[in-house]
């Protein structure tokens, strides 16, 4: 796959359809209930940006025929989808909607949203899901607000969803 996507033969425009419909559902699969770290979205964001180098190739300067490898900004710029981080956060919270309807007594609401029994370990607590969704929608603004009222409001909360994805405050 990485000659392929490197290859001077295919246009770009294939490249980034195989990409997007092959490679990117496989990395994305079960999304929704991933909890990241930060160092796992760091992992996300390289490895997206190790391919899209692959896509577009290095840069050449006409002037003194040099040729560079493209900088992160310049890739965002070329490749006009959203990162896989962004894309993440949205299927978690597009998931995030339907927990409330649930029901308390539902055994997914209870492991999603419940807080773990027993002794804890020492050292900082391990991120839980809840506290992703809680982490999102600080990111939108929304972070003072109950998220699990908040997910009631369908229109609402798919304009929040929205806005994650493509990071607009609603």
């Amino acid at each position: 796959m990485q000659n392929l996507l490197s290859s001077s033969l295919l246009p770009k425009n294939s490249k980034i359809k195989i990409y997007s419909t092959t490679i990117l559902p496989v990395v994305l699969y079960g999304c929704e209930i991933w909890s990241l770290t930060f160092r796992k979205e760091h992992r996300l964001r390289v490895f997206e940006n190790r391919v899209l180098r692959r896509i577009f190739g290095p840069q050449g300067n006409e002037v003194t025929r040099e040729r560079r490898k493209l900088h992160n900004e310049e890739l965002n710029v070329l490749y006009s989808s959203p990162n896989n981080v962004r894309v993440i956060k949205s299927r978690r919270m597009r998931c995030a909607e339907h927990l409330p309807r649930m029901g308390e007594r539902k055994g997914v609401y209870r492991v999603s949203v419940g807080e773990p029994e027993g002794k804890s370990q020492f050292g900082r607590p391990w991120r839980r899901w809840d506290d992703n969704i809680k982490m999102d929608l600080q990111e939108v603004g929304c972070g003072v607000m109950d998220w699990i009222e908040l997910a009631q409001d369908r229109d609402r909360w798919r304009a929040l969803v929205n806005s994650v994805m493509y990071l607009r405050v609603p």
